[in-house]
Protein backbone atom coordinates (compact mmCIF):
# COMPACT_ATOMS: atom_id res chain seq x y z
CA UNK A 1 0.00 0.00 0.00
CA UNK A 2 1.05 3.49 -0.34
CA UNK A 3 1.88 5.55 2.88
CA UNK A 4 3.40 8.82 4.05
CA UNK A 5 5.90 7.56 6.53
CA UNK A 6 8.24 9.32 8.94
CA UNK A 7 11.98 8.23 9.28
CA UNK A 8 13.14 10.09 11.64
CA UNK A 9 12.09 13.38 14.07
CA UNK A 10 12.79 16.74 12.25
CA UNK A 11 12.39 15.39 8.77
CA UNK A 12 9.57 15.52 6.22
CA UNK A 13 7.44 12.44 5.12
CA UNK A 14 8.68 10.52 2.42
CA UNK A 15 6.10 8.71 0.27
CA UNK A 16 6.81 4.89 0.42
CA UNK A 17 5.01 1.52 -0.04
CA UNK A 18 5.05 -0.66 2.32
CA UNK A 19 2.87 -4.16 3.27
CA UNK A 20 -0.76 -3.86 4.03
CA UNK A 21 -1.13 -4.80 8.01
CA UNK A 22 -3.05 -7.88 8.73
CA UNK A 23 -5.41 -7.65 11.61
CA UNK A 24 -4.51 -9.63 14.45
CA UNK A 25 -7.43 -10.95 16.95
CA UNK A 26 -9.10 -8.07 18.21
CA UNK A 27 -8.45 -5.91 15.38
CA UNK A 28 -9.40 -4.66 12.23
CA UNK A 29 -8.27 -3.74 8.95
CA UNK A 30 -9.69 -0.61 7.66
CA UNK A 31 -9.20 1.14 4.20
CA UNK A 32 -8.14 4.39 4.97
CA UNK A 33 -11.28 7.23 3.57
CA UNK A 34 -9.80 10.29 5.38
CA UNK A 35 -7.52 11.19 8.08
CA UNK A 36 -7.60 14.36 9.77
CA UNK A 37 -3.99 16.11 10.48
CA UNK A 38 -3.62 17.56 14.01
CA UNK A 39 -1.56 19.02 15.97
CA UNK A 40 -0.09 16.25 17.99
CA UNK A 41 1.22 14.63 14.27
CA UNK A 42 3.00 17.75 13.86
CA UNK A 43 4.40 17.39 17.29
CA UNK A 44 5.75 13.75 16.61
CA UNK A 45 6.60 14.77 13.11
CA UNK A 46 8.96 17.68 14.69
CA UNK A 47 10.61 15.59 17.51
CA UNK A 48 8.37 17.50 20.45
CA UNK A 49 6.66 14.14 21.43
CA UNK A 50 9.50 11.06 22.05
CA UNK A 51 9.11 7.21 22.80
CA UNK A 52 7.21 6.70 19.51
CA UNK A 53 7.88 3.59 16.74
CA UNK A 54 9.98 4.52 14.33
CA UNK A 55 9.83 4.38 11.37
CA UNK A 56 6.03 5.62 11.53
CA UNK A 57 2.90 6.34 9.62
CA UNK A 58 1.52 9.28 11.62
CA UNK A 59 -2.09 10.32 11.59
CA UNK A 60 -4.73 9.32 14.19
CA UNK A 61 -7.69 11.11 13.28
CA UNK A 62 -9.03 8.12 11.05
CA UNK A 63 -12.27 7.53 8.94
CA UNK A 64 -12.30 4.62 7.65
CA UNK A 65 -14.47 1.10 6.30
CA UNK A 66 -13.70 -2.20 8.11
CA UNK A 67 -12.12 -4.16 5.08
CA UNK A 68 -11.26 -7.36 7.12
CA UNK A 69 -12.21 -8.46 10.92
CA UNK A 70 -9.38 -10.09 12.78
CA UNK A 71 -10.49 -13.24 14.96
CA UNK A 72 -12.72 -12.41 17.75
CA UNK A 73 -14.36 -9.21 16.44
CA UNK A 74 -17.76 -9.40 16.66
CA UNK A 75 -19.19 -6.46 17.47
CA UNK A 76 -18.06 -4.90 13.07
CA UNK A 77 -18.95 -5.90 10.25
CA UNK A 78 -17.08 -5.07 7.06
CA UNK A 79 -18.13 -2.36 5.48
CA UNK A 80 -18.78 -0.75 8.03
CA UNK A 81 -17.17 3.30 8.96
CA UNK A 82 -15.54 3.42 12.13
CA UNK A 83 -13.42 5.80 13.60
CA UNK A 84 -9.97 5.52 15.13
CA UNK A 85 -8.65 8.20 17.29
CA UNK A 86 -5.37 9.03 19.26
CA UNK A 87 -5.77 6.18 22.22
CA UNK A 88 -5.07 2.97 20.29
CA UNK A 89 -5.12 0.34 23.09
CA UNK A 90 -4.92 0.68 27.22
CA UNK A 91 -3.95 -2.21 29.23
CA UNK A 92 -7.57 -2.55 31.21
CA UNK A 93 -6.03 -3.84 34.79
CA UNK A 94 -4.13 -0.86 36.21
CA UNK A 95 -5.52 1.61 39.09
CA UNK A 96 -6.16 3.82 35.81
CA UNK A 97 -8.30 2.00 33.80
CA UNK A 98 -10.25 0.22 36.50
CA UNK A 99 -10.93 3.62 37.88
CA UNK A 100 -12.58 5.00 34.74
CA UNK A 101 -9.16 7.02 33.98
CA UNK A 102 -7.63 5.38 31.15
CA UNK A 103 -6.30 8.02 29.61
CA UNK A 104 -3.74 8.01 31.94
CA UNK A 105 -2.86 4.07 31.72
CA UNK A 106 1.41 4.48 32.08
CA UNK A 107 1.25 1.44 28.88
CA UNK A 108 -1.52 2.97 26.80
CA UNK A 109 -0.31 3.10 23.26
CA UNK A 110 -1.29 5.50 20.89
CA UNK A 111 -2.79 6.06 17.12
CA UNK A 112 0.33 7.81 14.68
CA UNK A 113 2.91 7.46 17.60
CA UNK A 114 3.61 3.99 18.89
CA UNK A 115 1.03 1.88 16.19
CA UNK A 116 0.87 3.26 12.61
CA UNK A 117 -1.67 5.52 11.75
CA UNK A 118 -3.97 6.41 9.00
CA UNK A 119 -1.99 8.83 6.32
CA UNK A 120 -1.94 5.82 4.53
CA UNK A 121 -4.29 3.89 2.26
CA UNK A 122 -4.85 0.92 4.86
CA UNK A 123 -4.74 1.02 8.71
CA UNK A 124 -5.02 -1.94 11.45
CA UNK A 125 -7.04 -0.54 14.87
CA UNK A 126 -7.69 -2.14 17.84
CA UNK A 127 -11.72 -2.82 17.24
CA UNK A 128 -12.64 -2.36 21.13
CA UNK A 129 -10.73 1.16 20.56
CA UNK A 130 -12.83 2.07 17.30
CA UNK A 131 -16.02 4.23 16.89
CA UNK A 132 -19.33 3.85 15.23
CA UNK A 133 -19.83 7.23 13.38
CA UNK A 134 -22.56 9.58 13.23
CA UNK A 135 -24.40 8.97 9.68
CA UNK A 136 -24.66 12.71 9.59
CA UNK A 137 -21.12 13.45 8.59
CA UNK A 138 -19.56 12.54 5.21
CA UNK A 139 -16.03 10.93 5.86
CA UNK A 140 -13.75 13.50 5.26
CA UNK A 141 -15.96 15.98 7.87
CA UNK A 142 -15.88 13.11 10.64
CA UNK A 143 -12.03 13.06 11.11
CA UNK A 144 -11.53 15.66 13.08
CA UNK A 145 -14.19 14.92 15.47
CA UNK A 146 -11.73 12.30 16.44
CA UNK A 147 -9.35 14.09 17.90
CA UNK A 148 -9.67 18.02 17.49
CA UNK A 149 -13.44 17.47 18.77
CA UNK A 150 -12.99 14.98 21.32
CA UNK A 151 -10.10 16.44 23.12
CA UNK A 152 -11.83 19.96 22.75
CA UNK A 153 -15.08 18.18 24.58
CA UNK A 154 -13.11 16.45 26.93
CA UNK A 155 -11.17 20.42 27.82
CA UNK A 156 -14.32 21.99 27.98
CA UNK A 157 -15.87 19.30 30.28
CA UNK A 158 -12.94 20.40 32.36
CA UNK A 159 -14.42 23.88 32.82
CA UNK A 160 -17.55 22.91 34.91
CA UNK A 161 -20.05 25.10 34.67
CA UNK A 162 -18.25 27.54 33.40
CA UNK A 163 -20.43 30.14 31.49
CA UNK A 164 -17.43 32.63 30.43
CA UNK A 165 -14.99 30.76 28.61
CA UNK A 166 -12.10 32.22 26.95
CA UNK A 167 -10.42 30.32 23.96
CA UNK A 168 -6.70 30.30 22.94
CA UNK A 169 -5.35 29.62 19.86
CA UNK A 170 -8.57 29.13 16.93
CA UNK A 171 -7.32 26.11 15.32
CA UNK A 172 -9.36 22.64 15.09
CA UNK A 173 -10.01 21.91 17.93
CA UNK A 174 -11.33 25.29 19.17
CA UNK A 175 -13.82 26.33 16.05
CA UNK A 176 -15.12 22.66 17.00
CA UNK A 177 -15.38 23.59 21.17
CA UNK A 178 -16.72 27.04 20.28
CA UNK A 179 -20.13 25.63 18.90
CA UNK A 180 -20.61 23.05 21.24
CA UNK A 181 -19.99 25.55 23.92
CA UNK A 182 -22.72 27.57 22.79
CA UNK A 183 -24.92 25.41 22.11
CA UNK A 184 -24.30 24.85 25.99
CA UNK A 185 -25.43 28.76 26.17
CA UNK A 186 -21.90 29.59 27.16
CA UNK A 187 -20.16 33.06 26.28
CA UNK A 188 -17.22 32.62 24.07
CA UNK A 189 -13.98 35.42 24.41
CA UNK A 190 -11.28 33.87 21.52
CA UNK A 191 -7.76 35.21 21.63
CA UNK A 192 -5.41 34.62 18.83
CA UNK A 193 -1.96 35.64 17.55
CA UNK A 194 -1.83 39.08 17.19
CA UNK A 195 -2.87 39.95 13.23
CA UNK A 196 -4.70 37.36 12.63
CA UNK A 197 -7.55 38.33 11.42
CA UNK A 198 -8.26 35.17 9.36
CA UNK A 199 -8.45 33.41 12.31
CA UNK A 200 -10.34 36.67 14.16
CA UNK A 201 -13.49 36.66 11.48
CA UNK A 202 -13.52 32.85 11.80
CA UNK A 203 -14.21 33.20 15.52
CA UNK A 204 -16.84 35.58 14.95
CA UNK A 205 -18.55 33.78 12.16
CA UNK A 206 -19.43 30.95 14.87
CA UNK A 207 -20.60 33.27 17.24
CA UNK A 208 -17.67 34.38 19.64
CA UNK A 209 -18.91 37.54 21.88
CA UNK A 210 -15.34 38.73 21.82
CA UNK A 211 -12.61 38.40 19.87
CA UNK A 212 -8.66 40.01 20.37
CA UNK A 213 -5.20 38.79 20.07
CA UNK A 214 -3.42 37.38 23.16
CA UNK A 215 -2.08 40.35 24.38
CA UNK A 216 -5.55 41.82 25.08
CA UNK A 217 -7.49 41.52 27.96
CA UNK A 218 -11.17 40.59 27.82
CA UNK A 219 -14.21 42.90 28.41
CA UNK A 220 -14.74 40.98 31.56
CA UNK A 221 -13.52 38.36 33.30
CA UNK A 222 -13.41 34.92 32.11
CA UNK A 223 -15.00 32.05 34.41
CA UNK A 224 -12.86 29.68 32.79
CA UNK A 225 -10.31 29.50 30.30
CA UNK A 226 -9.12 26.65 27.41
CA UNK A 227 -5.66 27.06 26.03
CA UNK A 228 -5.43 25.43 22.85
CA UNK A 229 -2.26 26.81 21.50
CA UNK A 230 1.31 25.72 22.25
CA UNK A 231 2.53 28.52 24.06
CA UNK A 232 3.41 28.43 27.71
CA UNK A 233 3.58 32.31 28.07
CA UNK A 234 -0.06 32.10 27.83
CA UNK A 235 -0.70 30.48 30.86
CA UNK A 236 0.35 33.47 33.14
CA UNK A 237 -2.14 36.22 30.66
CA UNK A 238 -5.04 33.42 30.80
CA UNK A 239 -4.68 32.96 34.66
CA UNK A 240 -4.61 36.97 34.67
CA UNK A 241 -8.26 37.16 32.59
CA UNK A 242 -9.81 34.30 35.03
CA UNK A 243 -11.79 35.50 37.72
CA UNK A 244 -11.04 33.91 41.19
CA UNK A 245 -11.91 30.31 41.90
CA UNK A 246 -12.02 30.05 37.78
CA UNK A 247 -10.02 27.22 35.63
CA UNK A 248 -7.50 27.55 33.32
CA UNK A 249 -7.29 24.34 31.01
CA UNK A 250 -4.15 23.36 28.82
CA UNK A 251 -5.48 21.33 26.29
CA UNK A 252 -2.39 20.45 24.13
CA UNK A 253 -0.53 17.49 24.62
CA UNK A 254 2.89 19.58 24.18
CA UNK A 255 3.67 23.18 25.48
CA UNK A 256 6.58 25.07 25.59
CA UNK A 257 7.93 26.41 28.87
CA UNK A 258 5.79 28.18 31.33
CA UNK A 259 7.84 31.14 32.35
CA UNK A 260 7.48 32.35 35.99
CA UNK A 261 4.79 34.25 37.02
CA UNK A 262 3.64 36.08 40.29
CA UNK A 263 1.57 33.74 42.77
CA UNK A 264 -1.12 36.24 43.54
CA UNK A 265 -2.24 35.13 39.34
CA UNK A 266 -2.74 31.80 41.12
CA UNK A 267 -3.59 33.12 44.10
CA UNK A 268 -7.35 33.26 44.65
CA UNK A 269 -8.49 29.58 44.25
CA UNK A 270 -7.87 29.89 40.41
CA UNK A 271 -6.94 26.30 39.36
CA UNK A 272 -4.48 25.25 36.49
CA UNK A 273 -5.50 21.57 34.84
CA UNK A 274 -4.19 20.00 31.74
CA UNK A 275 -6.03 17.35 30.19
CA UNK A 276 -4.00 14.15 28.76
CA UNK A 277 -5.73 11.85 25.95
CA UNK A 278 -8.91 10.43 25.89
CA UNK A 279 -11.29 7.34 27.09
CA UNK A 280 -13.95 5.99 25.21
CA UNK A 281 -16.52 7.37 27.41
CA UNK A 282 -15.50 11.03 26.05
CA UNK A 283 -15.56 9.40 22.63
CA UNK A 284 -19.07 7.94 23.09
CA UNK A 285 -20.31 10.95 24.52
CA UNK A 286 -18.99 13.78 22.36
CA UNK A 287 -19.91 11.79 18.60
CA UNK A 288 -23.38 11.26 20.42
CA UNK A 289 -23.47 15.26 21.10
CA UNK A 290 -21.99 16.41 17.73
CA UNK A 291 -25.24 15.98 15.88
CA UNK A 292 -28.04 17.49 18.63
CA UNK A 293 -25.18 20.49 18.90
CA UNK A 294 -25.34 20.50 15.15
CA UNK A 295 -21.50 21.02 15.04
CA UNK A 296 -20.33 21.21 11.28
CA UNK A 297 -16.21 20.93 10.94
CA UNK A 298 -14.75 23.16 8.74
CA UNK A 299 -12.39 21.81 6.08
CA UNK A 300 -10.01 21.46 3.39
CA UNK A 301 -9.45 18.36 1.90
CA UNK A 302 -6.08 17.12 0.57
CA UNK A 303 -4.47 14.20 -1.55
CA UNK A 304 -2.45 11.95 0.52
CA UNK A 305 0.91 12.91 -1.03
CA UNK A 306 0.25 16.54 -0.30
CA UNK A 307 1.02 15.51 3.42
CA UNK A 308 4.26 17.39 4.15
CA UNK A 309 2.59 20.51 2.66
CA UNK A 310 -0.08 20.03 5.15
CA UNK A 311 1.87 19.40 7.99
CA UNK A 312 3.62 22.58 6.91
CA UNK A 313 0.41 25.26 6.81
CA UNK A 314 -0.57 23.91 9.74
CA UNK A 315 3.07 25.01 11.17
CA UNK A 316 2.55 28.44 10.09
CA UNK A 317 -0.71 28.84 11.52
CA UNK A 318 -2.47 28.86 7.78
CA UNK A 319 -5.86 26.58 8.00
CA UNK A 320 -8.86 28.12 8.73
CA UNK A 321 -11.10 24.76 11.09
CA UNK A 322 -8.77 21.63 10.24
CA UNK A 323 -6.89 19.82 7.05
CA UNK A 324 -7.76 15.97 6.09
CA UNK A 325 -5.72 13.91 4.26
CA UNK A 326 -7.90 11.87 1.65
CA UNK A 327 -6.31 8.70 0.12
Amino acid sequence: MHAMQLARPGTALRRTQIDTPEPAAGEVLLQVRACGVCRTDLHVVDGELTGGKLPIVPGHEIVGTVARLGPGVEHFREGERVGVPWLAWTCGICGFCLSGRENLCDRARFTGFHRDGGYAQYAVADASYCFALPAQFDDAHAAPLLCAGLIGYRALAKTGDARRIGIYGFGAAAHIVAQVARHQGRTIFVFTRPGDSAAQQFARELGAAWVGDSSQAPPEQLDAAILFAPVGALVPAALRATVKGGRVVCAGIHMSEIPAFAYDLLWGERQLLSVANLTRADGEAFLALAPRAEVRTEIESLPLPRANEALDRLRRGEVRGALVMVP
